[in-house]
């Protein structure tokens, strides 16, 4: 299992570009098991959440996700079926999950995409900077929680 996890975030390091630089982090109030404010303060834009959840250069999400992507071949399935995720978790709730899910289960396979503590092995380019910016973290947690129909297998 933790083969798995290195190589997850190994690959993770080499394929995603980082966010913008300079760009400070936004700080964060969970509440129970929720961000329950925006990080932006605006809600984020659906379309580019997609756009990011399918970029195997960018958010990496089908590495270990499945989810009604027909059009995505080779999808992962070390992780929860993204299908219905909307209808499964509030947007604090999957705001928290793509900040940094180890708030959550440290032992997590899905990396960090809005935090810098608490890494190692990260790679020069991506020192100092998150995966995704705040504005991205929005337009993703705006693309999921549109997913609110249970794929097929949920809904048996």
């Amino acid at each position: 299992m933790r083969e798995g996890r290195v190589a997850a975030m190994l690959v993770l390091a080499v394929a995603a570009p980082p966010a913008q630089a300079g760009e400070g982090l936004v700080p964060t109030a969970i509440v129970g098991d929720a961000i329950p404010e925006s990080l932006t303060g605006a809600p984020g834009d659906a379309a580019r959440g997609r756009a990011i959840v399918v970029d195997r250069t960018r958010g990496l999400c089908l590495l270990c996700h499945t989810g009604p992507f027909p059009e995505e071949r080779l999808q992962g399935n070390l992780a929860p079926d993204l299908a219905g995720v909307g209808g499964r978790l509030g947007s604090g709730q999957l705001r928290l999950r793509l900040v940094d899910g180890r708030v959550l289960n440290p032992e997590t396979i899905m990396p960090p995409y809005y935090s810098l503590t608490g890494l190692t092995r990260v790679g020069r380019p991506w020192q100092g900077r998150p995966i995704l910016s705040a504005a991205e973290i929005e337009d993703v947690v705006a693309f999921l929680a549109t997913l609110r129909e249970a794929g097929p297998e949920e809904g048996r």
